[in-house]
């Protein structure tokens, strides 16, 4: 599995993203929460998408700075979920109201991860 990011794997279909809320699973960890759900399109990989709520951080340059750190933890974390038959569509929300360390979000990632391999 490659440990990079690309544009196949963002989550980005408004269709999909409405109904991961609807249907989806939800799982946490703080400061994180994960919401899943199973791709029925011919994807062969995940596709993730992050999350970082403006009302918790007013400046964007704050949410930026979060969502970056948090697709650099789960593109390093990756390989945890293993190859899978069917993908799903992952989105993790930042639930925390202060800055997290990259070490902190990587560990937060890494039970996420390993809890929804438990689950499927």
């Amino acid at each position: 599995m490659k440990q990079s990011l690309g544009k196949a794997e963002k989550l980005k279909s408004k269709i999909v993203i409405s109904k991961l809320f609807e249907e989806g699973r939800i799982l946490k960890s703080f400061p994180l929460k994960l919401v899943y759900l199973p791709l029925t399109n011919n994807s062969q990989d995940h596709q993730v998408a992050f999350s970082v709520p403006k009302r918790s951080f007013k400046l964007a340059v704050d949410r930026n700075y979060l969502k970056r750190l948090l697709r650099e933890a789960y593109r390093k974390n990756k390989p945890v979920l293993g190859e899978e038959e069917t993908p799903y569509a992952l989105m993790f929300i930042y639930l925390g109201r202060k800055k997290f360390s990259l070490p902190e979000l990587e560990k937060s990632i890494q039970k996420l991860l390993t809890k929804f391999r438990e689950q499927e």
